[in-house]
């Protein structure tokens, strides 16, 4: 089954007096990239939290937020005097060219994130196991999302494939009446220009054979109907990681129906390739979304 790169997980739990609130959003990316928000007491293990995500979600664009809601007994703060200032500056100019009252400014100040923070805070051994179940549920939930996301993917696919595969029945269809108006086209070519009686019929049937093997489709279509079908068992194979390994079989299927269009000489076949052409583009999208 197949796991899109979207997707978002949520988890809320008490540690000690604590409660931490993590937000995980999932959006399509080549690599594991992590943008990681979290506060300034977590910062020690900020390598096992991007390590952790590594291995739960494996590849996108991650945007992970950790909150924390104080509860308990009240504990000694700092102020971060430094970010205050660099906030209260651009906050006073914005002030001032809308008119405000700055009164104010400092109250909101304190609010933003990092300004007061705990003096002492810390997590125990205890609190980090903890933490990091909670983390763990949060990147669960996301990967279940995917799960949802990737069960729409996989029926657009198969839809796009089976599309594909429809507009391949036709060329077939049509390859045998393409020979014939080719070499009737051939034949009729040469005796205006020269002349029914001035050509040798058996030296010209052997040149329309070997120009008619040169054009043929049919080994095109053998690898197109190959590449069709490792597709669908493909999205039956359970890889983690098979995003990847679909783009490279769509490029194959790609190059089958370029091959095609360039040897088909006929404008029916022609459109059936531009059929195939804009869904297989069509799929190529969808798979960018594919984990």
């Amino acid at each position: 089954m197949l796991k899109s790169m979207t997707g978002f997980g949520r988890s809320e739990q008490n540690v000690g007096d604590k409660t931490f609130l993590v937000d995980i959003k999932s959006l399509n990316g080549k690599q594991f990239e992590c943008s990681l928000r979290m506060p300034a007491f977590l910062k020690p293990f900020e390598f096992d939290i991007r390590k952790r995500l590594s291995e739960k979600l494996q590849r996108g664009t991650i945007d992970c937020t950790v909150s924390l809601k104080q509860t308990g007994n009240a504990k000694p703060v700092s102020i971060n005097t430094s970010l205050a200032k660099a906030y209260y500056q651009p906050l006073a100019e914005l002030s001032k060219e809308l008119g405000l009252d700055p009164s104010q400014i400092l109250g909101n100040i304190l609010k933003l994130p990092e300004v007061i923070t705990p003096s002492s805070d810390t997590l125990t051994e205890e609190e980090w196991l903890t933490f990091r179940d909670i983390l763990d549920q949060a990147a669960d939930e996301l990967n279940t999302h995917r799960f949802e996301e990737g069960k729409v993917l996989e029926d657009d696919l198969l839809k796009r494939i089976s599309n594909i595969e429809k507009q391949q029945l036709i060329v077939e269809a049509l390859e045998p009446q393409r020979q014939k108006k080719i070499r009737e086209g051939l034949v009729k070519l040469l005796e205006e220009n020269v002349g029914q009686e001035n050509y040798d019929k058996n030296r010209l049937e052997q040149e329309i054979i070997f120009y008619i093997e040169k054009i043929d489709i049919s080994e095109e279509m053998v690898r197109l109907r190959n590449h069709c079908d490792y597709f669908r068992t493909m999205l039956r194979e359970n890889d983690s990681e098979i995003g990847k390994k679909l783009s490279f079989l769509l490029q194959e299927i790609g190059r089958e129906i370029n091959t095609t269009g360039a040897k088909a000489y006929d404008s029916t076949i022609q459109q059936s390739v531009v059929m195939m052409k804009d869904e297989l583009e069509k799929a190529k999208e969808q798979v960018l979304n594919v984990l």
